[in-house]
């Protein structure tokens, strides 16, 4: 598998403090890295400096061949809206959208008409079982229905790479497998990359790849 995104000699600091220390890190097409530690230990700003809405202090994050402390602002929020997605822990739906409008969001930021934008959220929402509930309001659907419409969300425009963080961290034990399975399974199956932090390990022994992240250092590349 060849390198989508890679991460030398990173850097994070806010203010005096160096929130991450010197990372190096690689993600190939298709695989799913999984990035453990406590809360504070600096994983989700690592996440947030590949997902290029931290700018790092100092070293680089390349995406496919580009540097992102090169790109202007719109060509960075163009990437963030056509070829990066996102997961969060509490899902973060839109109140006032359906289940379905919510899905096709991404597609409709991009461009894409309403009726085809709806078609295709739909097609996603079918395969995570979720089509009974394209008419309803995020209040309307339980804890686990809506962390699996923010993953169809995050997949709807086929992205490069997923970034997630603590994608199941709000769901009880059952809820958290199952989501994380439909996940990684749509995922995988459409070639997209992931890369969640957790604190969980066992939902790090589902990736392909697995590093740890202690005091802002990130510790060496594991394979499953």
């Amino acid at each position: 598998m060849s390198e989508i995104l890679t991460a030398t000699g990173v850097d994070l600091s806010y203010g005096s403090q160096l929130a991450v220390r010197d990372a190096h890190l690689s993600v190939s097409a298709g695989e799913v890295v999984a990035i453990t530690g406590q809360s504070g230990s600096g994983k989700s700003s690592l996440l947030y400096c590949l997902a290029g809405v931290l700018p790092v202090t100092r070293g680089q994050v390349r995406f496919e061949g580009r540097t992102l402390g090169d790109l202007s602002d719109d060509e960075i929020s163009t990437l963030r809206r056509e070829r990066f997605g996102f997961v969060f822990q509490y899902g973060e739906l839109l109140p006032e959208l359906t289940v379905e409008e919510n899905t096709a969001l991404p597609l409709r930021l991009a461009g894409q008409r309403k009726r085809p934008a709806l078609a295709a959220a739909g097609e996603v929402l079918e395969r995570l079982g979720l089509g009974d509930l394209r008419e309803r309001r995020p209040a309307q659907v339980s804890g686990g229905q809506s962390q699996r419409v923010a993953v169809a969300r995050s997949l709807v425009h086929r992205p490069a790479v997923v970034f997630a963080d603590e994608p199941t961290g709000s769901l009880d034990s059952a809820n958290a497998d199952a989501v994380l399975k439909e996940f990684l399974d749509l995922a995988r199956s459409q070639g997209t990359a992931v890369i969640l932090v957790t604190h969980d390990h066992a939902i790090a022994a589902q990736a392909d790849t697995h590093y740890t992240m202690s005091d802002g250092v990130l510790g060496p590349r594991g394979a499953r």
